[in-house]
């Protein structure tokens, strides 16, 4: 990028609609680049596409159809290995062992701006 800064790309992956939009605002309000997708399958569909442009995943584990957020976030870890990748849930706690290396959990109910710093961390560590 030839910005002085770069623009951090996200690409959101939660089911629950509500969640998702309330992040893509706070995610926009915070200067970053926001893709969304609601299930894990449609996060690899646009991957296939924007990969190269996005710089953090951040998914829920609990999610419709058979990829949970943990199996998109070895996927896209193994994949795309400069996206840096963050998991939520309300419902379990992942092992550091089911999880990607150097990836992040934070559970739920979480503090948007919370995330929006794990975010800008893990993008500007990449």
């Amino acid at each position: 990028m030839n910005h002085s800064e770069k623009t951090i790309a996200v690409i959101i992956v939660e089911d629950e609609s509500i969640l998702r939009m309330l992040a893509v605002l706070a995610f926009g309000d915070a200067g970053f680049e926001v893709v969304e997708a609601g299930n894990a399958q449609e996060a690899i569909n646009i991957l296939e596409t924007k990969a190269d442009g996005l710089h953090v995943l951040f998914t829920d584990v609990h999610m419709p159809g058979p990829l949970t957020g943990v199996h998109l976030a070895n996927h896209v870890r193994d994949r795309w290995p400069w996206i840096s990748v963050l998991v939520t849930s309300g419902r379990c706690a992942p092992t550091a062992q089911e999880l990607p290396r150097g990836s992040r959990f934070v559970p739920k109910p979480y503090d948007l701006a919370a995330i929006a710093g794990h975010i800008k961390e893990l993008a500007e560590a990449a």
